[in-house]
């Protein structure tokens, strides 16, 4: 349940605009590189009642803003129902690319073939951004392979990188690609064979908060860096209030990942490329801003944005819609030619993605996502992370390898029909294409048992 905020350009102080979805009947598509592939974003078109942004998270709430705490209470009451206006429209949000209805878009994905066989039960661990979307991955491999399924643990992307070099999961889950020297670390392994990183989902970034008194509130790049480096602690710092018509005198009390996480590190690349030199503090899975409350996993943070007053975090989408949180505007470069912040949603999102480029070789899928951050056009959100199942090419055994096929293609294939009502971006047809040639080339060294049947002489 949520309520993401509406936009926050001038308005009659009377009025506020919280949580609706609506979209846009174009298609954004994802050209990449040789040979071509698209990932796409759109949805069926759908009126507002409020003046409309194509793609925003807009919900109207006629309670009067106001900084008295007695007044934002009723603020508050209204969120739950917001949240529920968002949600039953979420199956339209980052649809792939069609003229079609929504649902017939994904029929590509929904009659996607499944091979299953080989181990019962595999073993993964990793990113906690990927862990809503991996519930529904589960469901779709269990129910096309019965009596098989996949033990997960969300314990983020640092660990379930380590554990898969370590050999003790079958593959990993993680928001960023294998480095230059885990390469290595993954071709001894998987017994000399090359890993693949094999993005299965985008999931937009959102800045939550919790403020009583704020339904609305629009950020910039160098306002976040300095309020997650610890250099801007007030809610009513000039930076603040110079982005927003008024913000309460209370402290920020900023919350972040406190495990080795890609969200992190996605959010830490996003701030040190857009903040003007603001942020300063590095990157890494690690989060550096020195400041703030830590807590282990997206649903973690989110949760305690929840229930903490005055603060601020980074969260994976689908945990901001599963908490009932309500997420910053953000304005870019862009902003300063169409004066609007962009809010998340399937437009913006999807203007987002069209950056992203291949550029892993062969069966490695690595996405170049650094353009991402300072969008060069209006209305195009900049903090959106791939996430990646981190795989061997070829597996010792048959059965390890047959079953992270079958997974595989059940995450890629009828998996993806649901994602979009969590908040995910499925995949295109022409990048699901991509990405279902290199589970096809997964091997093993270990090759299948035939059985023999003794020719019958009749005697």
């Amino acid at each position: 349940m949520t309520a993401i905020a509406g936009d926050s350009y001038p308005r009659p102080a009377t009025r506020h605009w919280a949580a609706r979805l609506t979209t846009s009947s174009s298609p954004v598509c994802l050209p990449v590189n040789s040979p071509a592939v698209n990932v796409c974003s759109r949805g069926k078109p759908r009126q507002p009642s409020s003046p409309p942004t194509p793609g925003a998270i807009a919900v109207r709430n006629k309670a009067k803003r106001t900084h008295h705490r007695q007044e934002a209470s009723n603020v508050k009451r209204i969120r739950p129902s917001a949240a529920a206006g968002l949600l039953a429209v979420a199956a339209l949000v980052f649809s792939a690319c069609s003229t079609e209805d929504p649902h017939d878009s994904l029929a590509y994905a929904a009659g996607a073939k499944v091979d299953c066989g080989g181990k019962k039960t595999l073993v993964a661990s990793g990113s906690t951004a990927q862990s809503n979307a991996m519930t529904k991955f589960i469901a779709a491999f269990s129910k096309a392979c019965s009596g098989q399924t996949l033990n997960y643990t969300a314990n983020g992307s640092g660990a379930g990188v380590s554990e898969f070099l370590a050999g003790k999961t079958d593959f990993g889950g993680s928001d960023i690609p294998l480095t230059g020297d885990q390469y290595a670390a993954a071709k001894k392994r998987c017994g000399g064979a090359d890993a693949w990183n094999l993005p299965v989902v985008f999931g937009p970034l959102a800045i939550t908060y919790n403020l009583n008194s704020v339904d609305s509130l629009v950020l910039d790049a160098p306002t976040i860096a300095k309020i997650f480096n610890g250099t801007i602690t007030r809610w009513d710092d000039p930076a603040l209030t110079s982005l927003n018509a008024s913000m309460p005198a209370e402290e920020i009390r900023v919350i972040y990942r406190s495990d080795a996480s890609g969200t992190t590190d996605n959010f830490q690349s996003y701030l040190q490329a857009a903040s003007g030199g603001a942020w300063g503090k590095g990157l890494g899975k690690t989060f550096t801003g020195g400041t703030g409350q830590g807590a282990a996993g997206n649903n973690a943070t989110a949760a305690l944005v929840k229930s903490t007053e005055g603060s601020i975090s980074y969260n994976e989408l689908s945990f901001a819609l599963q908490q009932g949180l309500y997420a910053a505007e953000i304005k870019t470069p862009a902003s300063r030619r169409s004066l609007r912040p962009v809010r998340i949603g399937t437009d913006t999102v999807g203007k987002t993605i069209t950056g992203a480029k291949i550029i892993g070789r062969g069966n490695d899928l690595v996405l170049d996502i650094s353009s991402f951050y300072n969008p060069a056009q209006p209305d195009v959100y900049p903090i959106v992370l791939a996430t990646y199942e981190i795989v061997c090419s070829r597996y010792p055994t048959f059965d390890v390898a047959s079953a992270v096929k079958g997974f595989l293609e059940a995450a890629t294939g009828p998996g993806q029909v649901e994602l979009a009502k969590s908040g995910y971006i499925p995949l295109s047809p022409d990048f699901q294409a991509r990405v279902v040639n290199a589970i096809d080339a997964i091997d093993s060294v270990e090759k299948p048992k035939t059985t023999t049947t003794e020719p019958n002489n009749g005697g």
